[in-house]
């Protein structure tokens, strides 16, 4: 069946086509008595607009590009889902690109998303450690660029980011309170959270004196599908041997889930025997038995900010640059308690 065009609009409400146009558009004001015969034509023939047309005509893309380094960690949704909060307001669509914690494939990604005329791209947790700031600068140079959560500060690029730092920080104080002295930190590879997280560990463990760099475990893959299993059978290996590590500190939920489980199978009780602490908050830390004393990023606001940052620097043809810091929020739930050797 031949679709329903412009042309058919404005002859059944016997206006030309561009007043259709500017009704659709809504670039040039129209007549209210016109506006509402176009809309009534609209609505007869089932007309749906031409969105490539329109952004043709008008040289403006309607849509942002997202790059999220996976597909399984909730925290990138939950990012996602305040982006989309804010752009449909804005009239944006989102195009949503997905990297695998790869960063060749994120450069890659920002390629393809500037090919295809995106009005500007969000990055979520970039590889900055691993890709050649220049490449970053010229992309930068091209299409306005915002990135959450990222190690990297580049002066063309507008940034949102949680305080990660304190945020760990708070949660390793969290841990001291109860205690625990010989606290493990358990990280993924390839993402520039797990690095400063890791940095603030390291200061914050040697100044206590207590610093053991075997007390790190790298999980490889740390948003991946298997991430939780991988933690658990790291977990499991390390813990029999380190009978002296009372707490652990993952870099995320999935991996602070993944210690909980690692735990069960070894018959430890939480958090009378070990206490887990995880970060993010996403929903899975609130569903598990017991539940997960975590750090809040505020998922929702880096989305949703992130998103009004991308609206300025379109708003502005990319000339003006800005940072938000928000701050992270400890959650306290069931899995941290008194160290065992202090009760």
């Amino acid at each position: 069946m031949k679709s329903t065009t412009i042309i058919d609009v404005a002859k059944k409400a016997q206006v030309s086509v561009a007043t259709v146009s500017r009704v659709v558009n809504g670039n040039y004001p129209v007549k209210e008595a016109t506006k509402k015969k176009v809309l009534e034509a609209i609505k007869d023939l089932e007309y749906i607009p031409n969105i490539q047309a329109r952004e043709l005509n008008t040289q403006h893309s309607s849509i942002i590009g997202i790059i999220v380094p996976s597909l399984f960690n909730t925290f990138f949704a939950e990012v996602v889902s305040g982006i989309e909060s804010f752009s449909t307001s804005s009239g944006y669509s989102l195009l949503l690109t997905y990297t695998k914690d790869d960063p060749i494939c994120e450069k890659e990604c920002m390629n393809e998303l500037l090919m295809r005329n995106v009005s500007g791209i969000i990055n979520i947790s970039p590889n900055t450690e691993r890709v050649d700031s220049s490449f970053f600068d010229q992309m930068a140079s091209r299409i306005p660029l915002v990135f959450i959560n990222s190690y990297i500060k580049r002066p063309a690029i507008s940034y949102v980011y949680n305080d990660e730092r304190i945020g760990t920080k708070i949660a390793l104080e969290h841990l001291v309170s109860l205690g625990h002295q010989n606290i493990c930190f358990v990280r993924g590879e390839r993402s520039d959270s797990y690095e400063f997280k890791e940095d603030v560990y390291i200061e914050f463990m040697k100044k206590m004196g207590c610093y053991n760099p075997e007390n790190i475990i790298n999980v490889s893959a740390g948003n991946s599908i298997d991430t939780v299993e991988l933690t658990a059978k790291k977990i499991v290996e390390f813990l029999p041997n380190r009978k002296d590590v009372t707490a652990f500190f993952c870099c995320n939920d999935l991996m602070g889930v993944g210690a909980v489980n690692a735990c069960r199978r070894l018959n430890l009780k939480i958090p009378e025997d070990i206490s887990i602490m995880g970060y993010d908050n996403v929903s899975l830390s609130h569903f598990i038995e017991p539940k997960l004393t975590t750090m809040d990023q505020n998922m929702m606001t880096l989305g949703w900010t992130a998103a009004s940052l991308l609206m300025e620097k379109i708003a502005s043809d990319n000339k003006t640059s800005r940072q938000v810091v928000l701050q992270n929020t400890l959650v306290l739930r069931d899995t941290t308690g008194p160290c065992k050797t202090n009760k």
